[in-house]
């Protein structure tokens, strides 16, 4: 995707990269949209530096659509597909690489368990390309929505962890070859 000029037309609350603080840019800020992937937008913004990510639900804020509101899997009974698992947990990526997280490797172990109560709990389990980025709890709320907005989920819990290490090898082919490492 080429860079796009964009300005913000109302107040909207962002996540600064890579830190994970929140703020608020005002509107009439102009900005510069970086990444859209998922359902997210990475802008740069000039005028108080840095990169920031703008949540699908204020997309409208930037000029594009407002990203769908998936119906929690709550309620619903059945075993889970895990395809759609893995197909949800593609649609995360972090803000500052245009690769998703399995492709980058960062998804090292997912499992279904089924509930008494009725639907199933999905345990991932990830790391970060680097421990201290401040992003880590965002992307792995990111992929917690994902897979709760599934039918036959009634709970997610993406826990990130940092053991084995993530390092380059990890990344699938696909991912390499996006990045230009091969």
């Amino acid at each position: 995707m080429p860079y796009e000029e964009v300005e913000f037309s109302r107040d909207c609350e962002v996540i600064q990269i890579p830190y994970g603080t929140t703020t608020v840019v005002p509107a009439g800020t102009p900005a510069v949209i970086t990444q859209s992937l998922g359902d997210s937008y990475t802008v740069q913004v000039p005028t108080i530096g840095g990169l920031y990510r703008v949540e699908g639900k204020d997309a409208d804020a930037i000029g594009k659509p407002v990203a769908r509101s998936e119906d929690a899997g709550e309620g619903h009974s059945g075993p889970v597909d895990e395809d759609l698992i893995w197909d949800q947990l593609r649609m995360v990526y972090d803000p500052e690489i245009p690769v998703n997280i399995v492709e980058l490797g960062l998804v090292y172990d997912m499992k279904t368990t089924p509930l008494e109560s009725g639907g199933s709990c999905v345990e991932v389990k990830m790391t970060l390309t680097a421990p201290g980025c401040g992003m880590g709890d965002i992307i792995a709320q990111d992929a917690r929505h994902r897979i709760e907005s599934l039918p036959g989920v009634a709970e997610a819990i993406v826990e990130v962890v940092f053991d084995p290490p993530w390092n380059q090898q990890m990344m699938s082919d696909a991912a390499k070859l996006e990045l230009g490492m091969m």
